[in-house]
């Protein structure tokens, strides 16, 4: 959350960021949404994860390291990495799911976990899929965990 502060001001400066825009780690709904690429399958490819392969370092894969971003196929919305490599932050607060329909939810408002995304390299093909949520203590450091950004209005 620090880091997308940061990174905010610098573009701004730069004036590479529109007003009203900031950089901030994706909501869960949007970093799912941006995973599914469109889709309902376990797995933005579908439902046979005899091929996450392609698109992940996982734990059959991956040597037991992160990797640079950009060696496994995209998405169909060309986003790499949405499975395995790294676990990502996500900004809300772990909790359970509304009941009912929503649009766009955001976690609670507050919580002693936050939320993480799209499984680790150390981990099984089934934990990496794209409806999978881990919870973790924010102040937790791995050389497995990582983040991307979003930009988006600010204050979202």
């Amino acid at each position: 959350i620090e880091f997308c502060k940061e990174l905010t001001e610098m573009e701004k400066r730069a004036g590479r960021v529109p007003e009203g825009m900031s950089y901030q780690l994706p909501t869960e709904a949007q970093w799912e949404y941006a995973c599914r690429a469109g889709t309902t399958t376990q797995f933005s490819f579908g439902d046979d994860e005899s091929k996450l392969g392609d698109y992940a370092w996982y734990g059959e894969n991956s040597n037991d390291r992160t990797h640079p971003v950009g060696e496994k196929k995209p998405n169909a919305w060309g986003i790499h990495d949405m499975y395995g490599n790294v676990g990502e932050w996500c900004q809300d607060w772990y909790g359970e799911y509304p009941s009912g329909a929503v649009t766009d939810p955001t976690g609670p408002a507050t919580g002693s976990h936050r939320v993480s995304r799209g499984g680790y390299w150390s981990y099984t093909a089934v934990n990496c899929r794209s409806a999978r949520r881990f919870r973790g203590n924010p102040s937790y450091r791995s050389n497995d965990g990582g983040f991307r950004v979003s930009l988006s209005p600010s204050g979202k």
